[in-house]
């Protein structure tokens, strides 16, 4: 059972562009995901580097010189490479998404394959690594894993760039490569060329007519121990009654020494498209016995899995090997009697030799002689532009007969080459620019230019509705025109609803705008009776409106409810004080009782609570009203000395008023008035003095 991983890129946006909607696959060096470009509105495949790889400027430097390489290549049997970049600590490669399965997909199914289908496979695998080596890239990971299979039959190689960018990153004493297909020179530390993914192939196509890799180990140093010192068999041991042709093939291609392989993709097809002609049905469709036994297991009911079949070391993964040191030399046995037996899986026979990892056992002339018969093929080999090799003479009078028909075939293929490539569906042409232009005035650019395209609608804040957005390939490209081009055409801005921001408080206001992707507009305040202070009164535009991301929106922000001065309505009659209040938003409450003043007249305010300052509206304020003054006894101080009735009335309240008679000499109160009654506090009471 398959344990769930949870995995916190799955439904997260990197870069702003990619929607990761699933896990694709996982290895040595990175994860891949199923991504959506919600620019293009287009299904990509996205590479997520390991964080050891992605936190190395100098390896992220190089990735980009590597990725850029890549994407300069397009070719029908390459993937593309559409985008290269980081977010943060994701440092990611963005490539075509073919949807179907590998070839491993189909080894694990099949176990062997015949040489019909085996060959049938590998030529696109070839004629794209050879496009890519006239390009002047090297792949130095060729695997089944990286060999896709579309739905539609398309067969794809994937991964150009990243391990070269991988090994230039890593270690002087550490390698980076899938151990099971790893070429010797890149084991031993020596520099790679195109005959280094020649060997993988070699690798990879001795597996398909097999079903085994050639070399097995426990742990992946002896596998790549072997790659230096081995020898692969030839295929027809484990595969009875396959042509020596096929035999010979696997061998100049897993060939120790680069010069004695093909010297490039290109070399290689020629030679595997004239074997294929060469070799009657019968080879063609010999069944291998792996896949006899799998049938035969499938037959009676059995799971394939049970057939006893000897399981190589599963080296699919990219690993990190140490180098095999220095390449040492022939030790004869009288410097060291010992004989050290090869490793498992070598050519039998060195015995009285000790047999180190860089040379087999030849004596010193013919290796001289085979040194010189090297460099001179490896001079005819650079001053032609493909090698000529036969891998073997065969009947004279069959090799005639066979060579008569290639000429007229190669002829007639010319011919239809020449007019495919140069006039026909073959040949390169440049995308023009559709952008702003309406679907049908673009369809007519790309038909002139000998294109067919299939409209598809995307969002675009900038295009309006209606015109193209753009191409896939981008306009200024040159393509082959036999290459489906993709006319986007705009829908015109992607609209979103706005969310309530009423009620929330500002920093609640703007979270909600980031999240919902708007901007915050102009930010203005006002009173408000009902809505707290701080917090959101109205928005503008309003919720629910559409409309695109970055949209800014202005709030109105409460203050909180507006402060009222409170009017001073002291002495003032009741009737009077009440409406000056309710005038200013409060409310007027008149205390339960009355009191008694001489300065304010009864019904008139006396005081009031608050007396000054400011109120919110509802807020009341106390009323105390007067009843006037009050009544005080006049007491008769007739006859009595005026000094002494003036201090005696003002005490009780009154106002005193003194009349002099002749001058007032006995200052004696001859009349008073008022006298012995009641009068209103704060009365005058006039005293006559003689």
């Amino acid at each position: 059972m398959q344990e769930q991983v949870s995995d916190h890129l799955l439904g997260s946006l990197v870069d702003g562009r990619y929607f990761v909607r699933s896990r694709l696959a996982g290895g040595g060096m990175s994860t891949v995901y199923l991504a959506t470009d919600e620019r293009l509105d287009r299904d990509v495949a996205l590479k997520v580097l390991h964080p050891h790889l992605a936190n190395d400027q100098n390896f992220l430097d190089r990735l980009q010189r590597e990725a850029r390489a890549a994407a300069s290549l397009s070719h029908p049997h390459v993937v593309g490479v559409l985008d290269q970049g980081q977010d943060g600590h994701i440092a990611y490669i963005v490539m075509e998404y073919i949807k179907g399965h590998t070839l491993r997909d189909v080894l694990n199914e099949k176990t062997a394959l015949p040489p019909r289908l085996a060959f049938a496979l590998i030529d696109p695998v070839i004629e794209g690594l050879a496009a890519a080596h006239a390009a002047g890239l090297i792949h130095r990971d060729v695997k089944p894993e990286n060999v896709l299979i579309a739905d539609d039959g398309r067969i794809k190689v994937g991964d150009f760039g990243l391990a070269r960018a991988v090994t230039a990153t890593t270690s002087t004493g550490a390698l980076i490569g899938t151990v099971a297909y790893l070429a010797p020179e890149l084991v031993l530390g020596k520099p790679a060329d195109a005959r280094s993914d020649i060997y993988s192939v070699g690798i990879m196509l001795y597996e398909m007519l097999t079903g085994e890799q050639p070399y097995s180990g426990d742990v992946p140093i002896q596998v790549a121990y072997q790659h230096v010192n081995a020898r692969v068999v030839p295929p027809s041991l484990a595969v009875p009654g396959l042509s020596a042709d096929v035999d010979e093939l696997v061998q100049w291609c897993t060939a120790k020494e680069p010069e004695e392989r093909p010297v490039d993709g290109s070399a290689l097809l020629s030679e595997l498209r004239h074997i294929r002609t060469t070799l009657s049905d019968a080879q063609l469709d010999i069944s291998p016995p792996a896949a006899k036994a799998r049938a035969a297991a499938a037959e009676s009911g059995q799971e394939a899995g049970a057939t006893a079949v000897v399981t190589p070391f599963h080296a699919e993964r990219t690993e990190t090997l140490e180098r095999i040191g220095r390449p040492t030399e022939i030790i004869s046995s009288q410097r060291n009697p010992t004989t050290v037996l090869p490793p498992s899986g070598s050519s039998p026979g060195a015995t009285g030799q000790a047999i180190l990892p860089s040379e087999r056992t030849v004596p010193a002339s013919k290796r001289d002689i085979k040194r010189m018969a090297r460099q001179e093929e490896k001079d005819r080999a650079r001053a032609a532009a493909t090698p000529s090799r036969s891998l073997r003479e065969g009947n004279p009078r069959r090799r005639a007969v066979i060579w008569t028909v290639v000429v007229i075939v190669l002829a007639i293929l010319a011919t239809a080459a020449g007019w495919f490539f140069g006039m026909g569906p073959g040949s390169p042409g440049t995308i023009p620019d559709t952008r702003n232009k309406t679907v049908a005035e673009a369809q007519q650019l790309l038909r002139t230019a000998g294109f067919q395209s299939e409209p598809k609608d995307v969002f675009d804040d900038e295009v309006s509705a209606g015109l193209a957005v753009g191409t896939e390939p981008a306009s200024g490209q040159v393509v082959r025109k036999f290459q489906a081009v993709s006319l986007f055409v705009s829908k015109g801005p992607q609209l979103f609803p706005l969310p309530a921001m009423a009620g929330l408080t500002l920093d609640q206001a703007k979270n909600a705008l980031g999240t919902a992707g708007m901007a915050l507009g102009k930010v203005t305040e006002q009173y408000d009776d009902k809505v707290p202070s701080g917090s959101v009164i109205s928005q503008s535009p309003a919720q629910d409106t559409t409309v695109r991301h970055g949209t800014p929106v202005a709030l109105v922000v409460s203050k909180g409810p507006q402060p009222l001065p409170v009017p001073d309505v002291r002495g003032m009659t009741q009737q009077a004080a009440v409406k000056a209040i309710s005038d200013a938003g409060l409310v007027a409450k008149i205390a339960p009782e009355p009191i008694n003043d001489k300065k304010v007249p009864a019904g008139a305010v006396v005081s009031q609570t608050p007396a000054s300052g400011t109120l919110i509206r509802g807020d009341s304020v106390t009323l105390t009203l007067s009843k006037g003054p009050k009544m005080v006894h006049v007491p008769n101080f007739i006859g009595k000395q005026a000094d002494a009735a003036r201090k005696a009335l003002e005490q009780f309240g009154f106002d005193v008023k003194i009349n002099n008679i002749l001058g007032g000499f006995f200052g004696t109160v001859r009349d008073q008035n008022p006298v012995d009654s009641d009068a209103p506090e704060g009365s005058v009471i006039t005293l006559t003095v003689v």
